[in-house]
């Protein structure tokens, strides 16, 4: 499939670009090390490719964190990603970690639960952070930052995230142009956080159509009767920008008040 004109661009310019940036980074923070889970999906495999050529393979210290519910295959592939670039990878069974909050969460209640999973190794991470030392490295993308398609305090939390601006489709490109493994760029999307599940099953939708929407919106500025007048189904329309309203305040942060030492004065 050709790719969309929109997500046109020198991929191997931008890898240069996001190795050098990320070079800038940790070091001018005072770190000479990353730290980041390393899932066996696609957005991990850039983070850590990236990672790998800026800093070096020794500097990148990858975690596989699987759960006993865990697709026995994304440690696998994990492993896989690992041995192409060269990471020493430390593995770390999160599930007795996850026990005593699991155990008080009915097995029905999915999304409960796969965020303790995401919590828990947002825990573990920072922990390793503490005692290497290291920055944590983020693998959350554009496309799931615009539809909240994250763990608040889970996956969303890191030092620096170099893929913060792109979108998935961007990074199924990108991955291809530092050679990762077809196996895991081919794979479908998924958190992992419950047996079988996948992020376009959740969606409802192929991340592809998502991201030529997505984009639209962000980049462009378009709103719903401009999205539908450029060529977009109104239905995946109404659908998308339900999700991004609804699962807008996982962007914006904790809500501050006003400073209200200036009221009277």
């Amino acid at each position: 499939m050709a790719l969309d004109r929109r997500f046109e661009r020198d991929y191997a310019g931008l890898a240069e670009e996001l190795a050098a940036w990320i070079a800038g980074y940790v070091r001018g923070a005072g770190f000479a090390r990353v730290v980041l889970g390393v899932s066996g999906g696609v957005d991990s495999a850039v983070s850590s490719a990236l990672a790998a050529g800026s800093l070096g393979p020794d500097k990148v210290h990858a975690l596989l964190l699987p759960h006993a519910e865990s697709d026995p295959d994304a440690e696998k592939d994990g492993r896989l990603v690992c041995e192409k670039l060269g990471l020493e990878a430390e593995r770390i069974d999160i599930t007795p970690l996850c026990a005593p909050l699991l155990d008080n969460i009915p097995p029905d209640a999915r999304i409960r639960r796969g965020n303790v999973k995401a919590r828990v190794r947002m825990v573990v991470l920072f922990d390793r952070s503490s005692a290497l030392p290291a920055l944590v490295l983020g693998t959350g993308n554009k496309t799931e930052a615009l539809l909240g398609y994250t763990t608040l305090h889970g996956d969303d939390a890191c030092g620096l995230n170099p893929l913060a601006e792109l979108y998935k489709t961007e990074v199924w490109e990108l991955a291809r142009t530092l050679g990762l493994p077809e196996r895991v760029i081919a794979k479908a999307p998924s958190a992992d956080l419950w047996p079988e599940q996948t992020d376009e099953g959740e969606l409802g939708m192929r991340y592809l159509e998502a991201d030529r929407v997505l984009y639209d919106l962000a980049e462009l500025g378009m709103d719903r009767d401009s999205l539908i007048a450029a060529g977009h189904e109104a239905a995946v329309v109404d659908h998308l920008l339900e999700i991004v309203e609804r699962n807008a305040f996982k962007c914006r942060g904790p809500a501050v008040p006003p400073d209200f030492r200036q009221v009277g004065r």
